[in-house]
């Protein structure tokens, strides 16, 4: 009290920025990064010979598809306004040369038929272009006899497998090997065969990170060993936006960086320095470790997904490949 007996004038800040968070409604009016149904691509696995979906232990809520299941998936991610489909295939039989990626009736092939059959134009339909799941060593090139990973040969086998999965009516194709030259060669085979239409999504920046455990499990892995030769070291954002810009050079239509929540980073330089559009890849650990600690009551799932994306907009992606996509589309228009 004053004097006077009248209480002090209480003088406080003059710019408030909580005034624009005071309703849900002036939150949205002033969102800097949003999430639309329509920039999430799911990654989906479709297992040769089963009639049922097989649960994957660690990743919960993912399963491999039957054929007849990944109708069904499809369908729902185009009824819920998914930008697309990353195609995975799981085959019964594999070989040193992975001659089953290339096979019009192997199991990615017949996928890719099977999908743009259910869904048409109102999905993109990508597929990855490696050989990991093909192979009975697990790598994602050919061997030379003393068991390296021999570059230029992987390349002849990716155009082959480019080609096939363009026959099968693919719109886009994913080579992910980390490959050297691997755009070019792809872009090259594509259009020698009359498929300039479609696109390619580069994995460029894809690093030897310790949280694509859970994936080894959803494909079924035969790898022993590990893929420091030829993916990248974790340690380096240089060089992934080095790979990026090589990869536009070389004809690609869209960049990816993978994973995405512990490179973050690498994603804002890519974005920064390319002028095609950048995806991220919120890869299996990444969504393991959420579900893990929502299943034992530590965070609020939900809130955790949706934030989760929102980082990896906000970083710089355009597109977001999740295994959350359907559930994320369905909780950004509830």
């Amino acid at each position: 009290m004053t004097a006077g007996g009248e209480s002090p004038e209480v003088v406080g800040p003059l710019i408030r920025p909580r005034r624009l968070r005071r309703t849900p409604a002036l939150r949205r009016l002033v969102s800097e990064t949003t999430v639309r149904p329509s920039q999430l691509v799911l990654p989906v696995f479709v297992r040769e010979g089963i009639e049922e979906p097989v649960p994957i232990s660690s990743m919960p809520g993912v399963v491999q598809h039957s054929r007849d299941s990944l109708r069904e998936a499809v369908a729902e991610a185009a009824a819920l306004g998914l930008g697309g489909v990353m195609l995975f295939g799981i085959p019964t039989t594999k070989d040193a040369v992975g001659s089953g990626a290339s096979d019009p009736g192997g199991v990615l092939n017949l996928a890719i038929n099977d999908v743009v059959a259910e869904v048409g134009d109102a999905l993109t339909v990508m597929s990855d272009l490696c050989l990991d799941e093909f192979t009975d060593h697990g790598h994602c090139g050919l061997l030379t006899p003393d068991g390296e990973v021999d570059n230029d040969k992987t390349l002849v086998a990716y155009a082959e497998m480019a080609r096939a999965q363009a026959e099968a009516g693919v719109d886009m194709v994913g080579p992910s090997g980390m490959m050297d030259g691997q755009v070019a060669a792809v872009r090259k085979a594509l259009d020698a065969a009359e498929h300039s239409d479609v696109s390619i999504l580069a994995y460029s920046a894809k690093y030897a990170s310790a949280f694509f455990g859970p994936f080894r499990e959803a494909v079924d892995s035969s790898l022993e060993g590990d893929r420091l030769t030829y993916q990248q070291d974790p340690g380096n954002a240089r060089e992934g936006v080095r790979e990026a810009l090589l990869d536009v050079a070389e004809g690609a239509d869209i960049v990816m960086v993978k994973p995405a929540l512990a490179y973050l980073d690498v994603v804002r330089q890519v974005r920064d320095a390319v002028d095609v559009p950048v995806a991220a890849y919120n890869i299996s650990g990444e969504y393991a470790m959420v579900e893990a600690a929502a299943a034992n009551g530590w965070i609020d799932r939900d809130a955790a997904v949706l934030e989760t994306l929102t980082s990896i907009r906000r970083a710089g992606a355009d597109v977001i490949l999740t295994y959350w996509a359907a559930d994320a589309a369905r909780l950004l228009t509830r």
